[in-house]
């Protein structure tokens, strides 16, 4: 193998914030240009710094870690402005894959531009868009939501809330709760072709794909291990509006955390209502809840 120096010869960086997406699991999936800024950076910036020890080690790079995670970005963040205010390229990585995906480094990301540095994308690695890709389900439009709450009653809420959106919906999940957010998967969405997909390029990758309820019952009879993404197909497209019941359903939903304009709003753009109905029976059903028991 040629020396780093070689392949890549070194180059200064120009000042700003450059997020980095770094391997979900195959430490081979970093790409040059990745590398290359994670060498050349004055600092990198990540969630947990033995994790990031790990991959520059790997690679021979010799960087300073500064540690920027959801307990301590309030307090690190002046820091790191300070730093990219003194002309200062810096590296912001997450524990794995693309940084801002389920992570705090969009606060970062938004304090750098309010302050008038450069943000630069260096693109890679996703668990997100590697699920999609392999899952076996529609890619042309596709929704990311991230962990549904661990709660039943608020992850059931959250999925009536993404019933009716025309697209793949994509999830991460905790290998304990695979089962359960499956089964109510099945429950409120409909019996969709689904994909749980598990530890991503890594040694034990696997694939399960069928329908939400068996891999629900999958899941409950063979528990899988490691880091877990769901992907569910859209509805099928004979499925039509929604029911008065279901309306009513996403509405609740939608007004449990939203003012009755916002929840209206979104859920006649999920479902292709008009926003005037829709915006009607939200005000009805808001208030039916003031003059509720």
């Amino acid at each position: 193998m040629q020396p780093l120096d070689t392949l890549l010869p070194p180059s200064p960086l120009a000042p700003g914030l450059y997020v980095v997406a770094t391997p979900i699991g195959n430490l081979e999936d970093l790409t040059l240009r990745a590398l290359r800024v994670l060498r050349d950076a004055a600092a990198i910036a990540c969630e947990d710094t033995r994790l990031t020890l790990r991959l520059v080690q790997r690679y021979g790079l010799c960087r300073t870690l500064l540690p920027y995670h959801e307990h301590n970005a309030r307090a690190a963040l002046p820091g790191l402005l300070r730093r990219l205010e003194a002309g200062e390229a810096l590296a912001l990585v997450s524990d794995a894959g693309t940084p801002l995906v389920s992570d705090p480094g969009y606060r970062l990301v938004a304090a750098a531009l309010e302050a008038g540095h450069a943000v630069v994308p260096i693109p890679g690695p996703s668990a997100l868009l590697a699920g999609l890709v392999a899952a076996g389900l529609p890619t042309d439009r596709f929704c990311f939501a991230g962990f549904l709450p661990p709660r039943q009653s608020a992850r059931r809420r959250a999925l009536e809330e993404l019933a009716a959106i025309p697209a793949t919906l994509v999830f991460y999940e905790a290998p304990g709760r695979t089962a359960e957010t499956l089964a109510d998967i099945a429950a409120v969405l409909g019996d969709r072709p689904a994909c749980l997909a598990r530890e991503l390029t890594k040694r034990h990758e696997e694939w399960r794909r069928g329908t939400a309820s068996a891999l629900a019952a999958g899941a409950a009879e063979e528990p899988p291990r490691g880091e877990c993404v769901l992907l569910v197909g859209p509805p099928a497209a004979d499925a039509g509006q929604p029911s008065a019941g279901d309306l009513d359903a996403l509405l609740r939903a939608a007004l449990a955390r939203d003012s009755v304009r916002d929840a209206a709003a979104a859920v006649a753009e999920a479902t292709g209502l008009k926003r005037r109905a829709v915006y009607a029976r939200a005000l009805e059903l808001a208030a039916e809840g003031d003059n509720g028991p």
